[in-house]
């Protein structure tokens, strides 16, 4: 079997605290409760791995760097992984933005993908950004059949909607199950011979396949 790609959801933050949508970079920083889950994460690894990256924002990178001070394994912050953005909802922890972006987030796990937040990305923005980095990753550390998982320190929001695009994951699950802080969605390639041959999905926060059992909606807290 091949490494693994691994995305991981940042530690806690004032924000997730808050139900503030927060997703301008830098954004804000781990709380000691976050710190203490990051480091946890990172002791719970039963190997360390191949490589460790992180998107820009400050609550991924501390969480990354937390990760490394237990493994060992540098953290480098890459661009394109930050949070879906929200726009005119940034900073806002109200019930009417929270359901402006639940609405807009959710029609993009149904195919519209064109729909936009107010001033924010459409769902096709997020998928532009983000799979060129993946693919690049799979590309130049996944590709060789050896063992050792690339972990990608990140946001929830977005890796639902990626992990739904690339592991064939299918609403309600996808939008009934949100990431808690620090739980994973885990993608393995696939691969015929030599030639890539797609992604399967081998864990969504505490679930494993199948996914495809009906699922009611959960406490969400999707942002960060």
């Amino acid at each position: 079997m091949s490494g693994r790609l691994i995305l991981v959801r940042h530690g806690e933050t004032e924000g997730n605290v808050a139900k503030i949508l927060d997703t301008r970079v830098p954004g804000r920083p781990l709380t000691e409760r976050g710190v203490a889950q990051a480091k946890a994460f990172g002791a719970g690894l039963a190997v360390p791995p191949r490589r460790l990256f992180s998107s820009q924002a400050l609550r991924a990178r501390q969480t990354a760097q937390h990760i490394e001070s237990v493994t060992g394994v540098p953290a480098r912050a890459l661009d394109g992984l930050a949070e879906v953005f929200v726009g005119e909802l940034d900073g806002s922890s109200t019930e009417a933005a929270h359901e402006t972006f639940q609405a807009i987030y959710k029609s993009w796990h149904l195919g519209e993908l064109d729909r936009r937040l107010p001033g924010g990305e459409s769902g096709r923005d997020v998928l532009d950004r983000y799979l060129p980095v993946l693919e690049e990753l799979r590309r130049t550390h996944l590709s060789d059949g050896a063992d050792g998982d690339v972990l990608v320190v990140s946001h929830g929001a977005a890796m639902r909607l990626v992990g739904m695009t690339l592991g064939g994951i299918t609403p309600p699950f996808t939008t009934n199950n949100h990431l808690d802080n620090t739980e994973t969605i885990e993608l393995l390639p696939r691969y015929a011979g030599t030639e890539f041959n797609g992604w399967e999905c081998t864990r969504w926060g505490r679930f494993t396949p199948p996914f495809g059992n009906e699922a009611e909606p959960d406490a969400d807290n999707p942002m960060g």
